[in-house]
């Protein structure tokens, strides 16, 4: 009973150390502990609360760490995350890449009190909103989300980022269905770091089909990097396990999250 009781304290006194409201598996790192920037490089800074400044303090499951499919089994590809996000991806095959972006700004608007705020396209357009509850209401919520939102409502409500070399945390990069191809895909910049000569770095996470947990990309075409990806001058971006072509690049608004 005592172990039990003192379990369940420890998952309560580090849940509410990162902000999160699900529950988190001790001990553990944060995002930004794991991954300091390489030699040379400052991390951009970012506002106290904001989103970009919420990623950054992301729970990490231990270094090693495998990445699981929603139905426990593992994913095919085992070589192209550095990590992976303690953050559940639920137990129905739901929470794919869109998704993942979408939880997680579902959870930092959660965590400031701004649910009533959240709002994610359906690919019908259709604007799906919180009608409020708890958390477990809100999580259900962002399952039904899931299940009608896809890549190409996700792009039609975020803004397009003309100079790529000035991405922020938060950011996504995404292309929708089109040209003939049925599904898009969508990663998250989690963390941006610039040298001073001018060098502009991020990481990435990723979920993927079948829904998976939400791992931290590694950048297999440049291992020498580790997780970090560069931002170039003439745009796009080659995930592991997708290419982002110039123009891809995205923002939440500032001023409402459908975009209105």
């Amino acid at each position: 009973m005592l172990g039990a009781a003192l379990a369940v304290l420890g998952k309560v006194v580090w849940t509410v150390l990162w902000a999160v409201a699900w529950p988190v598996h001790p001990p553990n790192q944060l995002l930004r502990e794991r991954f300091p920037p390489p030699a040379g490089f400052q991390r951009v800074e970012t506002e106290r609360g904001s989103f970009g400044q919420w990623l950054s303090e992301l729970p990490l499951l231990p270094d090693g760490a495998q990445v699981h499919l929603y139905n426990g089994e593992l994913k095919n590809r085992q070589n192209v995350h550095a990590a992976v996000v303690d953050i559940d991806v639920g137990t129905r095959d739901l929470q794919q890449c869109a998704d993942a972006v979408m939880r997680l700004r579902a959870e930092w608007l959660w965590t400031q009190k701004r649910s009533k705020d959240a709002c994610f396209v359906a690919a019908s357009g259709k604007k799906l909103t919180f009608g409020g509850g708890d958390y477990r209401a809100y999580r259900r919520w962002l399952d039904t989300v899931f299940t009608w939102a896809n890549t190409g409502g996700l792009k039609s409500q975020l803004q397009p980022v003309a100079d790529e070399t000035q991405v922020q945390p938060g950011d996504v990069w995404i292309v929708g269905p089109q040209g003939g191809m049925p599904v898009g895909h969508a990663v998250l910049v989690l963390d941006v770091v610039r040298h001073p000569k001018g060098d502009t770095w991020m990481l990435l996470a990723q979920s993927y089909m079948p829904a998976q947990q939400v791992h931290v990309l590694k950048n297999v075409q440049a291992p020498s990097l580790g997780a970090w990806f560069p931002a170039t001058p003439h745009g796009g971006l080659q995930s592991p396990e997708w290419p982002f072509p110039p123009g891809s690049l995205r923002r939440f608004s500032t001023k409402s999250e459908c975009g209105r």
